[in-house]
């Protein structure tokens, strides 16, 4: 894949600069010149999540001062975070949307670099900007300058054990989530992921132990991760003990009810034990979360022919086929909310 960032361009001809963390807006001050001014209301736009009137006053001020590094940066993540939040609204993504704001925003930090260094900041959100168009060595490369400059940085640490994870690098992903637990002992999301990286390496005892680990950490929080219980819950059932599976699954659907992925691995485990009715309940319900997930519909289609409702299977089946000819498939790997610290 063409690298819309180079090495070069990233640490060649830049000036230091401070980090534009988005913060509050400032009061007035007459000391402040017009276009700090300017910047400092995109970034309290940004803060606020008024990311459309911030890319416009980004913008505004960017037609009179292109050479500002800091103003291209902030531009940059305004667009990172436009992918965030129409993620966030719909539940999934638009691919083509994704595609292409990843790519404008890239292009705002390749620009920034002919004037600015990047921090360390700058560097996490370039990496995670490929994120959606599948590059996670590129992710990996610029995650990796990230922590170079600032080793003591949680998401960095653990999205480069994500982009380690998808290179197949389970090893290497391995060492970053036990980074993050150095940094934050306690850490649900990385011992989690702690636990999907044993599961790959087939080391399935050491893995179930990471997921009740990261299960028994949040028990008394109000507020839950849904991962490690469908994580462990689908490790049971792919060891054949979906009986087990149920009670996990099945709480991860009770936390994370709009999670198809959730709902499809409840939907399979009630189909192995023989409650037909339930399992086509889940998997109903996983299909309608994600209309265009085709192994979904394929799942479903076959509990239907289990069922005796072939009109339905031949229409989930069809689906299926429609789906793998247009190659589309839900977005299930794209960053929490991010921001500046």
């Amino acid at each position: 894949m063409l690298l819309l960032v180079s090495h070069s361009a990233l640490f060649g001809q830049a000036n230091t600069r401070a980090n534009p963390e988005v913060g509050p807006s400032r009061p007035t001050n007459p000391s402040i010149s017009p276009q700090e001014d300017a910047i400092a209301t995109a970034k309290s736009l940004a803060e606020s999540g008024k990311l459309n009137e911030a890319e416009v006053t980004v913008r505004a001020y960017l037609s009179a001062h292109q050479s500002s590094g800091n103003a291209h940066f902030l531009l940059g993540y305004i667009l990172f975070r436009q992918i965030q939040a129409k993620a966030s609204w719909e539940g999934r993504v638009d691919q083509p949307f994704q595609e292409a704001y990843a790519k404008a925003a890239l292009a705002e930090y390749t620009e920034g670099a002919r004037y600015e260094q990047p921090s360390a900041f700058d560097l996490k959100i370039v990496a995670l900007d490929y994120v959606p168009l599948g590059a996670y060595a590129d992710a990996d490369k610029w995650l990796t300058k990230s922590i170079e400059a600032n080793p003591k940085d949680l998401d960095s640490w653990y999205y480069l054990g994500r982009a380690k994870y998808n290179e197949q690098r389970f090893e290497e992903a391995g060492s970053a989530f036990k980074q993050c637990l150095r940094l934050d002992p306690k850490n649900v999301r990385a011992e989690d992921n702690l636990g999907l990286v044993y599961a790959a390496l087939n080391r399935h005892d050491e893995a179930v132990s990471a997921y009740q680990k990261a299960i028994s950490w949040q028990a008394q929080s109000l507020v839950k991760d849904s991962g490690p219980l469908i994580d462990l819950g689908t490790l049971l059932l792919d060891d054949d003990r979906a009986a087990d599976a149920v009670p996990y699954l099945s709480e991860g659907v009770a936390i994370s009810p709009q999670e198809s992925r959730a709902h499809a691995a409840l939907g399979k485990a009630y189909s192995r034990i023989g409650d037909l009715a339930k399992a086509q309940r889940e998997l109903e319900k996983a299909v309608e979360l994600a209309p265009d997930n085709a192994s979904l519909h394929y799942v479903l289609g076959q509990l239907y022919r289990k069922l005796g409702l072939m009109d339905k299977a031949r229409t989930e089946l069809a689906r299926t086929a429609e789906l793998n000819g247009s190659h589309s498939s839900p977005i299930t790997d794209w960053p929490a909310e991010i921001g500046p610290k």
